[in-house]
């Protein structure tokens, strides 16, 4: 994969879209409100939503833990840097317009290697003039050249909040995603953070959803156990309240449903 090709041309990246399957981001932009998706998709996001409802919440949800995550790491733990990986497709409260708001000089590098998200690119690029925004194309299960592309822009000696919310059900094999995971956690220096949220397969309801989902054309999403997706903080500090159901990480008001999916914060010692 090449290094912040964000200025790639449109016109080449739009040629890469292929719109007559569905698309996990774009299913996802779908189930949040958003525009940035095709027929294909929102059959899919209906069919899913049809045997798990609460797939909306979940999605709302998750979108409402990153702005919580990103509002307490740039705000009480003070933490300046940003290595959002997995990011999809920009909507409302992105990493960088959280984490900007709080502290106008963070610096945040976005990671995707997905056609339309690149397409997107130039709407995230744009950062606060004390800040910084980057995007690098590279792809989930390459840890170094995350790294690589990551350090032109953000200090690897310095604490960095790693962000990986939604995106670790893309690597089936528990052992294969937790490799990656601790790959990229080794590279942050101490005091850094992870956080983290995903799908969990903790009901028939949403098992049925995506098992129908992984049999629609589009790239496949696995869901963990719960145990599964706790073991990526092992070593780290985790951060009241721990991992904890999405909607229930510090909330404004009350969660109206549970839903399945879990997420968490933790620091390295």
């Amino acid at each position: 994969m090449s290094q912040g090709r964000a200025d790639q041309p449109v016109e080449e990246l739009t040629s890469k879209l292929d719109t007559t399957v569905p698309h996990s981001a774009r299913v996802w932009n779908y189930w949040l409100g958003g525009k940035d998706n095709f027929a294909p998709d929102r059959a899919v996001g209906d069919q899913v939503r049809a045997v798990f409802p609460e797939i909306v919440e979940a999605a709302q949800y998750s979108r409402a833990f990153l702005r919580r995550a990103v509002t307490y790491l740039a705000g009480e733990a003070g933490v300046r840097q940003f290595l959002d990986v997995g990011t999809g497709l920009p909507t409302a409260d992105n990493t960088h317009q959280v984490a900007q708001g709080i502290t106008p000089q963070a610096r945040i590098v976005y990671v995707d290697n997905d056609p339309m998200v690149l397409t997107h690119a130039r709407v995230l690029l744009t950062s606060s003039a004390e800040g910084a925004t980057r995007y690098v194309d590279a792809d989930l299960r390459d840890p170094e050249k995350i790294v690589q592309g990551a350090s032109a822009t953000l200090d690897f000696t310095e604490p960095i909040a790693l962000m990986m919310l939604g995106v670790m059900g893309h690597v089936r094999e528990p052992a294969e995603a937790r490799a990656i995971v601790d790959a990229l956690v080794s590279t942050l220096p101490s005091g850094s953070f992870l956080a983290m949220s995903d799908g969990t397969a903790t009901s028939e309801r949403v098992i049925e959803s995506h098992r129908q989902y992984n049999e629609s054309g589009a790239v496949p999403y696995h869901l963990r156990e719960v145990a599964d997706f706790t073991a990526f903080f092992d070593g780290l500090d985790l951060v009241e309240p721990g991992v904890v159901p999405l909607g229930r990480w510090r909330p404004e008001s009350e969660p109206t449903a549970v839903v399945d999916g879990y997420c968490g914060v933790a620091r390295k010692p």
